[in-house]
């Protein structure tokens, strides 16, 4: 990765951190986004630490907000000529409904329409620096959930793990459609399982949902190295230079559900998203 530019959100905890890490290690340059500031200058600090040499440096930004969204892009393509891999990772679980300023429910907001709008800013200078990659931690809860396209955002009987559950296979359309527009630009598209991990995830909540995250995550989770494997084999691997389009498990190829799987609804939540974007 030596002389490659990555761009990392959700930065300063568990796997994107993780990555950063490994990703720095094996000679990338790292622009980084975070949330918090304080937080952020203490992890980049450890991370020089950890990995001596280390280019690297943090952004701040709300990525559930258009807003924010809107004022980070333009300090990330000043800080990055070149974008090698767009590693999109930054998302949360809320277990109660929580509707933004600019009328986004936060789970929608964050997990599926900060990746696209991210993406669509930072798009043609990924695309001028191909060969390059776009990574998308989506995730297995995706699994048994469906989009319903006249409540996209779950205003009616909203269920944490519903929508969080929803937006994970947003996560893995997307992936699908981004691969079909990107084709022939050099520039792949990829999404990913890390694993139930056992990082600062979830920790936002209270009440039921907060215990019951907490609990899976002391009997259940793997490592945070181990979640971190897959996004950085897809960012960085030889292997996977020419796949677009898929979906990985343990840095495997894996054929994510029917609803996954549907290009239609693929191409229609892009045209929704454009159009809250």
């Amino acid at each position: 990765m030596k002389g490659k530019t990555c761009i990392i959100t959700g930065a300063t905890d568990g796997i994107g951190l993780e990555a950063a890490a490994a990703l720095g290690a094996l000679g990338a340059r790292l622009v980084l986004v975070g949330r918090n500031r304080a937080k952020g200058e203490a992890v980049l600090g450890a991370l020089r630490q950890r990995v001596p040499g280390v280019q690297a440096e943090m952004h701040y930004a709300d990525l559930s907000r258009r807003d924010e969204i809107a004022r980070l892009a333009p300090e990330l393509l000043a800080a990055a000529p070149r974008i090698d891999v767009l590693l999109n990772n930054a998302g949360a679980f809320f277990g109660q409904r929580i509707v933004a300023d600019d009328g986004l429910e936060q789970t929608f907001a964050l997990n599926h329409m900060g990746y696209f709008r991210l993406t669509g800013l930072l798009r043609e200078r990924v695309i001028a620096s191909a060969p390059s990659r776009i990574v998308n931690v989506a995730s297995e809860a995706h699994r048994n959930a469906t989009l319903n396209f006249s409540d996209l955002q779950t205003a009616r009987g909203y269920n944490g793990w519903k929508a969080y559950q929803r937006s994970k296979l947003a996560n893995i359309l997307f992936t699908r459609e981004l691969a079909r527009r990107l084709a022939g630009t050099g520039v792949t598209a990829n999404c990913l399982h890390p694993g139930f991990v056992r990082t600062s995830f979830g920790d936002n909540n209270r009440g039921f949902w907060g215990i019951g995250i907490r609990l899976g995550k002391l009997f259940a989770a793997i490592s945070v190295p181990r979640g971190a494997e897959t996004p950085v084999y897809l960012a960085a691997a030889p292997e996977v230079a020419g796949v677009t389009g898929k979906y990985f498990d343990k840095c495997r190829e894996r054929e994510p559900s029917a609803a996954a799987r549907n290009d239609a609804d693929a191409e229609r939540l892009w045209k929704e998203s454009e159009r809250l974007a």
